[in-house]
Order: structure tokens, then sequence, then C-alpha cells
């Protein structure tokens, strides 16, 4: 993974002072140990689901589905996979039926993801699908240790895994949360860890990621009052769910009260996909308000030489420069191209990160990239990365409702 900057870092101090935070946060908040974690008893599992089983359906919302969601549709075009994995993740009664459809529910094992083991909207779709399957067989429970679920779970012999300590849900998709799901369909999560572990190594060990992520962390915190929204512009509809979960991240670590004062602050993210959002958000970016910095996101080799044929079209010779050429070669020229319109601004924070190929170690280091990124941001800008206190009080008020509607 090539990550290219064009800013620079403001101060060596602030940022030693942020990694030697990072390093002390490690002993304590569990995601980063997880690249070296032994995978055995989850490949165990994983291969007592019955070989009948020919779907695996997540039932969870947020960071208990981006995660795995991002790297299964980053793999599935390229990977011919044992089983097709299927996210409910909506109370929205349109979307659990067209998914239930799609669904043969007396060859589907389903994977129940609750952190609290209460939440609303997981225990909403999973009655009804309880409903129409009430085999405990054909559920796979994953929480925390002595939460709600874990009784419910066992008073119903229906199998339990857990969560390792101190890992919030945004950070879970390298833990049993995301590689259970994607085990069961048959991405190879080991290589998912080794990449991981590749940009966690770096990092820690003084590898060429540990200026890049510090110099850019610095340089975001530097300037989030300006450009306070950070665009993802991804050359590759593989990493349509990567940005959906990287909006996650971002906007539910960042956008905060300070720890040490009353400022509220944060860091709006934005996924597109080019080339469509060329079309589009583009327009936003090059000429309207400076307050945007982006990080193109392209594949260098995508394993495909699709060609656009040598056809010569009646008044459209003009394009006949587009005979032969790969596809794949073409999107990258695209990036390309507004890579170099964006530098001719002057005032747009732009960098870029090549990924060598899609496959499984390859968004192993982009996710761990990222996460680490989001951890060295919220020290910058003295945030708690890792509650979300917006989002619990919205539960809260929901409850009431709900309990209002039964007289409680």
């Amino acid at each position: 993974m090539i990550n290219k900057l064009n800013f620079n870092s403001y101060n060596k101090f602030i940022e030693n002072k942020a990694y030697d935070a990072i390093v002390e946060e490690k002993k304590y908040i569990g995601y980063y140990t997880l690249p070296e974690q032994n995978i055995d008893s989850i490949l165990a599992y994983c291969d007592s689901i019955s070989t009948n089983i020919e779907s695996i359906a997540v039932i969870g919302i947020g960071g208990s589905s981006l995660g795995a969601k991002a790297v299964y549709e980053f793999i599935k075009p390229v990977k011919n996979l044992k089983r097709k994995l299927y996210f409910s993740e909506s109370t929205d009664p349109i979307n659990i039926r067209e998914i239930l459809s799609k669904l043969d529910i007396s060859k589907t094992h389903f994977l129940v993801i609750s952190k609290s083991g209460n939440t609303i909207e997981t225990f909403s779709i999973y009655k009804y699908i309880y409903s129409l399957q009430n085999n405990a067989s054909a559920y796979t429970f994953i929480t925390d240790p002595d939460s709600p679920l874990e009784k419910y779970a066992n008073k119903i012999n229906a199998s339990v895994l857990y969560l390792p300590d101190n890992i919030g849900g945004r950070f879970s998709v390298l833990s049993t949360v995301g590689l259970v799901p994607l085990a069961l369909c048959g991405i190879d999560i080991q290589a998912l860890l080794n990449g991981a572990k590749r940009t966690k190594d770096s990092f820690f060990n003084d590898g060429y990621l540990k200026k890049i992520l510090l110099e850019k962390a610095s340089y975001y915190a530097k300037n989030h009052s300006q450009y306070h929204i950070n665009c993802i512009f991804a050359y590759s509809d593989t990493l349509k769910y990567f940005c959906e979960w990287y909006v996650q991240l971002w906007g539910e670590s960042l956008g905060k009260r300070q720890r040490n004062s009353a400022f509220n602050v944060g860091l709006t993210p934005i996924g597109l996909i080019g080339p469509k959002d060329q079309h589009s958000f583009l327009q936003l970016i090059m000429e309207g308000t400076r307050d945007k910095s982006v990080t193109f996101i392209k594949i260098e080799d995508f394993n495909n030489e699709m060609k656009i044929p040598n056809i010569s079209l009646p008044h459209l010779e003009e394009l006949d420069t587009l005979n032969n050429l790969s596809f794949a070669k073409l999107i990258n020229m695209q990036c390309d191209s507004v890579m170099e319109s964006l530098k001719t601004q002057k005032d747009i924070p732009l960098d870029s990160i090549t990924l060598p190929c899609v496959d499984e170690n390859t968004i192993g280091k982009l996710i761990y990239y990222y996460e680490l990124l989001t951890s060295l941001v919220g020290e910058l800008i003295d945030v708690d990365t890792y509650n979300q206190p917006g989002v619990e009080t919205g539960k809260l008020i929901l409850k009431k409702k709900l309990n209002a509607i039964i007289g409680k």
C-alpha cells in the first residue's frame, strides 16, 4: 500500500506526543491487539456449521455489520466464495422483506450481533425472523459476556461467541464480529489479519507508515476548523462499503465535545466512488467552499484485462482513442486526471493511497490504517475516540417512547 501526501507535518513535538499517547492507549484499547490473535477457535467453530448451509445472514447494525460488509463486498467480485453473505441492518420493512426473499431460511445460518445484548433495531428484526425460524441451531449470538443476549441464548440452548474486551463496535471488524461471518463464506481471515499486522508493524516499529500517519493526522488536527470535511474518493466499486464503514468510524469517533474544553469539534466524513461521483460531487470540491480535504484510493492491479473493443462508431470517431484500452487502465487514468485537476487549485489538501490488488491482505492493511488514523486524530483534537454519547442519547429517547406505548 502506497500513500502519497501533498501536505506536510507542522509540529514534531505534537506528533511525538500523539504517538506516545497511542502507545500508552494500546495497553487497554482492545482493537490494537487483534492482528496477532489466534483464530483457531473461530475456524473450528465455522467448520462446525453444517455444509448444508448455503447462506449466512448477519442481523446487526452499525459496527456489528459495516466492517464485515466492507470486506465481503471488496472480495466478493474477485473470489469464488462458498456461501453468500447477507446483512439485515435496517428496520425498514421493505428492506427486511427484500432480503428475506433472497434467502432459503432452512439453509441459512443467522448471526445475531449485539455488543450490549439489547439493541432495539437488531432484536426487532430478530423477533420477526425467529417467528419464521425458531430452531435455535439456526442462530449464533455474538455479544459481551453476561449480557442479556448471552442469558437469552443460554436459555434457548443456542451458540454464543464473545467479543474481546475493550473493543467498540466500529473498531470490531477484525474481531469475532467480522471474522466469523467472513470465514463462514470462505474469506481468508488469516490473510486479512496478516495485512492489518503489516500496517501495525510499520507504524509501531518505525516503518514508513509511522511518518505518513503522524503527518496526516497532525495536518487534519491543525486544520480541522477550516478543512472539516474529509472525502475519500475511491476509484473502484469494490470499495463502496469500505467508504460506508469509514463514514461510521470517522463520524462516531471524532464528532465530540473536547475532553478539556466545552467546544464541540469533529471531522465530517464523505465517501465517494469514482468515476461516478466525478460527474457530480467533484464540482463542489473543485469550485465550492474550501472546507474539504480529499484522499484518493485507487487499485494498481485489478487482475482483469477486459478491454474496450476496437470499434469505430459513425460520428464518434474522436472516441477511437479508447480502442483496445483496458478498463483497469482507463479508470486509473480517470483518477489521475481528477487528482491533477485538483492540484491546480493549490488550496485543496490532497493525498492518495494506491492498493496493490484486490485481496484480503490489502483490505486488512487499509482497515487498520484508518483505525490508527482515527485514533491519532482523536488524540490530537482532544476527544474520547471510543465513546458515543450522542448516539446513546437517541437510544434512550427511543426506549422512553416504546415504554410509553405499553404504559410503563
